[in-house]
């Protein structure tokens, strides 16, 4: 039996692995479960898988959740405090890391301090701190098992590699809801128009990310962290059916790649099982019925999100940090109507263009730097 620790679990990668754990019952459980801010979701799941910790990130949120499960053992916890005490909880073999955004980065670091294996899915802790969380899994003897389909098909590609050395890594994008767009056409676009994703149901932060092509960008810095390769060894590719979830090409020419339905329980179900396929709940892939498969390259010069990417892991250090917070400030700033699409592009490269880079940052000085673009971003752009 699996014990298993869901940060985020409200959310769509949180929900979808309580999906796995119901296909699944006879080899793993739930002991601790942690959400932002919805009680009314998180309690159902509390009832029904009846965890030791109950962790809310909202304070009030979580003494509001207390009182409600006050005829239950749950125990219920608070704040940031909570979070990383959820992810310490001994019993839990695994934390699924699945809360959205730089929240995420402290309770995983205190989930591999206490020996759990990650079920990665909240990519800003490698963008952010990746040159703390990978040193620190080696020390701790932690696995870090990819929750993307992206990074769990390269994973699974590389399975058998032995001693062969990696030419490329074929990162795939479907290219979102605006992939074939000009600038112009772009220029009006609404967020309800940004969040109709063609192949993938994700949260709206994600899908947006998706929109703008900051997400593969974030997906590059994390398979560059996750698999050890130069950044040049990453090739994004235009998938648009989402078919084809990312490949390993070998120096023999050899490319393996892993294909399957856009279904993300696939992927949260090999992080848990990992390394056995077992029956999951998503609907067979059914050959007879599929087109055909087309394949393409971003437009990088419209969808700057990737190339922008590019150049803060190039630079390093802080740079992703800069990267990654602006982006998230003009998402969020979007998706509330007060800046346009392309805008978000504009706040991400000054904010990136104006910062002093530190070479490698602690955990405080990330968070520093994240407080220091929100402020800026709010000065600038929202006042």
């Amino acid at each position: 039996m699996k014990h298993i620790a869901v940060l985020g679990s409200t959310g769509s990668i949180g929900t979808q692995t309580l999906d796995v754990v119901r296909k699944h019952p006879e080899m793993m459980d739930v002991v601790a479960l942690a959400c932002g801010s919805r009680i009314d979701l998180i309690e159902k799941q509390a009832r029904e898988f009846c965890p030791e910790i109950v962790a809310v990130y909202d304070e009030k949120a979580a003494s509001d959740l207390a009182v409600r499960l006050a005829d239950t053992n749950v125990k219920v916890l608070g704040g940031m405090d909570g979070l990383i005490e959820m992810c310490r909880i001994p019993t839990a073999d695994v934390v699924v890391t699945a809360i959205v955004g730089m929240i995420g980065i402290r309770p995983t670091i205190a989930a591999i301090e206490a020996g759990k294996d990650i079920a990665l899915a909240n990519k800003e802790t490698c963008v952010c701190a990746g040159h703390i969380i990978l040193p620190l899994a080696a020390e701790k003897g932690v696995k870090i098992l990819p929750v993307d389909s992206e990074h769990s098909a390269i994973f699974q590609a590389l399975q058998g590699r032995a001693g062969s050395e990696i030419r490329r890594i074929l990162l795939t994008a479907s290219g979102g809801p605006f992939r074939g767009r000009t600038r112009e056409e772009l220029m009006n676009v609404t967020a309800a128009q940004a969040l109709a994703h063609p192949t993938w149901s994700m949260g709206p932060k994600i899908t947006v990310d998706s929109a703008s092509m900051v997400n593969k960008g974030l997906e590059v810095i994390e398979a560059k962290w996750l698999f050890d390769v130069d950044v040049d060894q990453i090739e994004v590719v235009i998938q648009p059916q989402s078919i084809i979830h990312s490949a390993v090409e070998y120096e023999d020419g050899s490319i393996l790649a892993q294909m399957g339905p856009s279904d993300m329980r696939i992927a949260i179900q090999y992080a848990l099982t990992y390394p056995l396929h077992l029956p999951s709940p998503a609907v067979p892939l059914d050959f007879r019925t599929l087109a055909g498969l087309e394949l393409g390259v971003p437009d990088n010069e419209t969808f700057r999100g990737l190339p922008l990417a590019i150049s803060a892991i190039r630079t390093g250090g802080s740079m992703p940090v800069v990267f990654n917070a602006s982006n998230e400030w003009a998402n969020a700033i979007f998706r509330r109507g007060d800046i346009s699409f392309l805008q978000i592009y504009d706040v991400i490269e000054d904010t990136m263009s104006r910062h002093s880079v530190i070479a490698a940052p602690t955990v405080d000085e990330i968070f520093a730097v994240q407080d220091e673009i929100d402020a800026y971003c709010e000065e600038k752009y929202n006042s």
